[in-house]
């Protein structure tokens, strides 16, 4: 205590403006007072102390929405150009985040910096473009510089910021509040929970509009063609299932000899049997080999009809290449066979294949 008093003496001798029960002396000793009171917090409970402010930050946003946020995805949804994202230190990061989400999943959208904007780069926007500008004070001088040259443009402006009456605030098109009550960092000073908050409400408008286009998860994967996910939703069973002469098949009549032979000649762990028409009538597998041996068959002198599988499981090339490993899953098999609408023998894969392709 006496120690606060010495340092809140010495700010009013260095400081005139630091004066009892001013706004910046009481800023000061609650941030102290929140020092002291993260000082015996061992890691972890100072770790969950950030979680839940920030997890209550988010919360709060539930409170705020309102027509302002409407306003917002239908001017996204509205534009004839592109969404322009622009933020100055942290808000510039958390809006590099937003611009990318944005444009994933089905808006074009660039972040623009908005120091480099007033350099040059302002040169790219243009009237039919709509700009997100974020700032949790409402006040960045990089960002108000740029916003009377929009407005002379015609651009429309969505404004998020954790002040509601501040400069940015006023001078938007619509405003979607971001405000927290306190920040997660024990000094009460790094943008902790506020830029949570910002990215929470971006991703919420981003999804919103996502919603209202009716994008889709095939759309979603367009964008995506490099990774799992665009393989997983784009890659279909005619892209890596064997063909032609690759698809291990033998006529019903031949015996268990002759459908082993088969097998090993083109090594995908089974082979189809077909009628005189191509169209499948079952299926054998190693697995069927094995149970074959156990029961003590001989192979010169068993029909592949009396121990193939009937009616076995099949899907169609234009299928997508995950429903086959779902269907794989659930029958707890490792190979299928792939045949036409009208019914015809015309591919196989096994599980092999599908993690060839990376689908797995």
């Amino acid at each position: 205590m006496c120690a606060d008093l010495a340092k809140s003496q010495f700010y009013l001798q260095m400081y005139p403006l630091f004066m009892m029960n001013s706004l910046l002396y009481l800023a000061c000793m609650e941030n102290l007072s929140l020092q002291k009171s993260n000082a015996n917090k061992t890691p972890i409970e100072l770790a969950k102390s950030v979680l839940l402010i920030e997890a209550s930050a988010v919360e709060a946003l539930t409170q705020k929405l309102d027509g302002n946020f409407t306003k917002a995805v239908d001017l996204i949804l509205q534009c004839q150009g592109r969404v322009v994202v622009s933020g100055m230190g942290k808000s510039g990061h958390i809006g590099n985040k937003i611009a990318a989400t944005l444009a994933s999943t089905g808006t074009p959208a660039f972040f623009m910096h908005p120091a480099e904007a007033s350099h040059g780069d302002l040169g790219m926007i243009t009237k039919d473009d709509v700009v997100i500008a974020l700032s949790n004070s409402g006040e960045s001088d990089e960002i108000l510089t740029i916003l009377p040259l929009l407005k002379r443009m015609g651009t429309k402006i969505i404004s998020i910021t954790g002040k509601k009456d501040s400069t940015l605030a006023r001078q938007g098109d619509t405003h979607l509040d971001a405000e927290v009550a306190i920040e997660a960092c024990p000094l009460g000073l790094a943008p902790t929970a506020s830029t949570t908050a910002m990215l929470a409400l971006g991703d919420a408008l981003a999804l919103a509009v996502l919603d209202q286009r009716g994008f889709s998860a095939e759309d979603f994967a367009r964008s995506h063609p490099g990774g799992s996910i665009g393989r997983r939703l784009l890659i279909r069973i005619e892209d890596i299932m064997r063909k032609g002469n690759a698809v291990p098949s033998v006529n019903i009549e031949v015996s268990l000899k002759d459908a082993l032979i088969e097998m090993s000649r083109k090594g995908l762990g089974m082979t189809a049997i077909v009628d005189g028409q191509n169209k499948p009538l079952g299926i054998f597998t190693d697995g069927d080999l094995r149970r074959a041996f156990e029961n003590g068959i001989d192979i010169n002198k068993t029909s592949i009809r009396d121990v193939m599988h009937a009616n076995p499981q099949n899907i169609h090339p234009e299928q997508l290449a995950v429903e086959a490993v779902e269907i794989m899953e659930q029958r707890k098999i490792t190979a299928l066979l792939v045949v036409s609408q009208q019914g015809d023998l015309i591919g196989a894969l096994n599980m092999h294949d599908l993690l060839i392709a990376k689908v797995v």
